[in-house]
């Protein structure tokens, strides 16, 4: 077995190592700046618009994008991009409604809404289940992140190789996001997402001069390259086939309440918008930075398409003998550990590690902030900022070793329960979990008066328990207890309901819905409601 992928050579590791040294160094300078933990958690409120936009962008992206794009439609289509007609509605309903409502309360943490609408019991319960949810989405992108590690190191993804990988990255996000808080997270983001665009363009500019055809003879074979003849170049689907995940009803329904979770009840990204300066500037932050998103996430499904003429239509590439193709969650680490010029694959390696790495530095300065502003204050009132920003970076430790176990975990379950699922769908359906019960809740506290400590409770456990409920293997399990099917003459066993496939938008819907019914069933008059003065 190699001890590294072929191809990744001394110069890509040196420009690795100046890129870590880089990140190391802006993380101590701008850790000289932090005084108390709201310095540490909110940057002073002093961040620019433009820059919180470009963390936002990084953040929402992951490392999934980087390399479960490339495998969607080097497998696939470019269907994805539907998605984002859900991301744009999601973020202007953010910004109209949610970012208003959390400014003009002075809010830390998303959660102290909650507080004032249901009582602290709420809020506390939605802290938990955040971090919770963040412990699953952010624990799955480590895992994922760690593809490209083991890949470079051992030029493989075997299990055990995976584990190490999943133990140095989270080692590294801990070290980095313990020194700066929130502000050097951000800075972070905005160099790391300059790294990352600035590679994919990069490979994908290789990849056409790779390409002997022209370019449009290359779209031209696309239009009816894909399963059955159908077209790669497919962007809207209209199926009906609830397996499906990426459609224009999932986008216009799932997606965009999976988006509005994402960007108004996720405190990992709305932690970047409270730094701005006003409500107004954080709103713009939020839907420039899904605008840019969508080109960007064009260049890595591209990619994928480009690496599925490199390594299946021979016809395109000169008719020359193009050897096994690989694997689609494979496909793109190995072109860039073994077609890359030298230094270009190390820069290619840290785009991916900058992404991969942002997401994770976010996810435990937003989960540390959650768990002291919302729990710790609570148990030990009245000490010094410096107390708190001790117990901030404390936390920072705790929840990177409980990230780093779940990663871990997700080696087993991917490659067991969620086989079929591409990298990017298994990422997003376990940010389903915690999702469906925070916007339930956050939905019935800014556009009902309905609600109460006990129904916020119950809705939380509901959105969870019935998105479990639909998870495929738990789905057959109970449905086949009550002998549901369909029986004919001709065929006996006939079809069971277990057998239906619900894609992930399609369980967010349901379980949104659910939760959303039962948060209802409360009624706390609440002395002020957070929109009676909607901006």
């Amino acid at each position: 077995m190699a001890l590294a992928a072929e191809g990744f050579g001394g110069l890509d590791w040196v420009v690795l190592g100046l890129y870590f040294a880089l990140l190391v160094g802006s993380g101590v300078w701008i850790s000289r700046r932090v005084h108390d933990s709201r310095d540490y958690f909110l940057g002073g409120r002093a961040m620019p618009a433009w820059a919180v936009a470009i963390s936002v962008l990084a953040t929402s992206l992951s490392a999934a994008t980087f390399i479960g794009g490339p495998q969607q439609a080097y497998e696939g289509d470019l269907t994805y991009l539907s998605a984002t007609l859900g991301t744009i509605l999601a973020a202007v309903v953010v910004a109209i409604v949610f970012l208003p409502a959390f400014y003009r309360h002075r809010v830390a943490t998303v959660y102290e809404l909650l507080e004032i609408r249901f009582g602290s019991g709420a809020r506390r319960a939605a802290s938990a289940m955040f971090m919770v949810g963040r412990v699953l989405a952010s624990g799955a992108r480590v895992y994922i992140a760690a593809h490209a590690l083991s890949f470079i190191m051992w030029g493989d993804v075997l299990p055990t190789h995976l584990l190490i990988a999943v133990a140095a990255l989270s080692v590294a996000g801990v070290v980095y996001t313990i020194a700066g808080g929130i502000e050097s997270v951000i800075w972070a983001d905005v160099v790391q997402t300059v790294v990352f665009v600035g590679a994919i363009v990069t490979a994908m500019v290789v990849l056409l001069t790779r390409i002997p055809a022209p370019v449009g003879e290359i779209v031209s074979a696309l239009g009816t390259a894909g399963t059955g003849g159908e077209s790669k170049l497919a962007f809207i689907r209209t199926t009906l086939d609830p397996s499906v995940p990426f459609t224009l009803w999932t986008a216009l329904t799932g997606f965009t309440l999976f988006n509005l979770a994402a960007l108004g009840t996720d405190q990992d990204l709305v932690q970047r918008m409270l730094t701005c300066r006003s409500a107004l500037r954080a709103s713009w932050s939020v839907i420039s930075s899904q605008l840019i998103a969508i080109p960007v996430v064009l260049v890595f499904m591209v990619l994928g398409l480009l690496l599925f003429v490199y390594h299946k239509r021979p016809d395109l590439m000169g008719n020359v003998e193009l050897g096994e193709a690989p694997s689609g969650k494979e496909v793109f680490l190995r072109f860039i550990t073994a077609d890359l010029p030298p230094g270009m694959s190390g820069l290619m390696i840290a785009g991916l590690f900058a992404i991969g790495l942002s997401s994770l530095n976010s996810a435990l300065n937003a989960m540390a902030s959650t768990f002291v502003s919302d729990f710790y204050r609570r148990w030990r009132p009245a000490h010094d900022e410096g107390h708190y920003l001790r117990a901030a970076r404390t936390a920072v430790v705790v929840w990177g070793g409980v990230l780093g176990g779940f990663a871990s975990f997700c080696v087993w379950w991917h490659s067991e329960a969620s086989a079929k699922a591409t990298l990017l769908e298994f990422a997003l359906g376990v940010m389903v979990y915690a999702y469906t019960g925070l916007l339930a809740v956050f939905l019935c506290a800014l556009f009902t008066r309905r609600g109460s400590t006990a129904s916020v409770l119950a809705a939380l456990a509901a959105g969870f328990g019935l998105t479990l409920a639909m998870e495929p293997e738990v789905f057959r399990w109970w449905t086949d207890q009550f002998h549901w099917s369909a029986a004919t003459p001709e065929t006996a066993d006939g079809w069971r309901l277990g057998e239906l496939r619900l894609a992930f938008p399609w369980r967010m819907v349901i379980a949104t819905g659910g939760a959303f019914a039962v948060c209802l069933l409360g009624n706390r008059p609440a002395a002020k409601h957070p929109t009676s003065n909607s901006a």
